[in-house]
């Protein structure tokens, strides 16, 4: 089994290419911005709402581009377009909202990358991280979720919050049925896992 999740970690890093969704390729930093952890990120998907609370201390950067893009409305109507069970859950791709271009899906971002913070927090369930080409510093809207124990990802991808409601929700994603990708990795939905929305709002408004 070991085996089998060290491949996808691999794969993790060299099956999201550096091109971005506005074509090009540019690897320069978003600008800084400030956080904070009374925020979380409501994530509502097709199959229920999850809630992230996040680690700005750990990953100031990291989690400001992510709460930016959220505001923006970057990730509504974007899918988990990678899931493999027991290992994690990938989306934040906006390519994933045209069909038409699914042979795309997983190459997408928002036109610059985010330098990575790679921290001591480990990858274990519903820890949310960012996904990556082979260059470190290539981070830039994809996010994956932890359904297992990744803790050999740790010091490797920047992981900057933590799932605190919808596991059963992570769950039922992680369980959806999955055939080969266009790269053989059994990890391609069978059937759309949409997410609604991303919504930024404070801790104490969560019930």
């Amino acid at each position: 089994m070991k085996s089998i999740y060290l491949a996808c970690a691999l794969s993790l890093i060299v099956g999201i290419t550096t091109a971005f969704a506005d074509g090009t390729n540019s690897t320069s930093a978003a600008p800084a911005a400030k956080s904070t952890s009374e925020d979380v990120a409501v994530i509502t998907t097709t199959e229920g709402t999850m809630v992230i609370a996040f680690w700005p201390k750990e990953a100031p950067n990291t989690v400001a581009n992510f709460e930016k893009l959220a505001r923006q409305g970057f990730y509504d109507g974007t899918c988990f377009h990678r899931i493999i069970k027991g290992f994690m859950v990938q989306g934040g791709d906006p390519l994933t909202k045209d069909a038409s271009q699914a042979d795309a899906w997983g190459t997408g971002g928002p036109g610059y990358s985010v330098n990575a913070e790679f921290n001591d927090h480990s990858h274990q369930y519903g820890v949310i991280s960012m996904a990556r080409s082979s260059d470190p510093n290539s981070a830039g809207s994809q996010f994956f979720i932890c359904d297992g124990d990744a803790h050999f990802l740790d010091h490797q991808y920047t992981a900057f919050g933590h799932l605190i409601k919808g596991g059963d929700v992570l769950d039922k994603i992680a369980n959806t049925p999955v055939g080969p990708s266009n790269g053989g990795e059994n990890s391609k939905p069978l059937t759309r896992v949409g997410v609604t929305s991303i919504k930024i709002v404070p801790a104490d408004s969560i019930k």
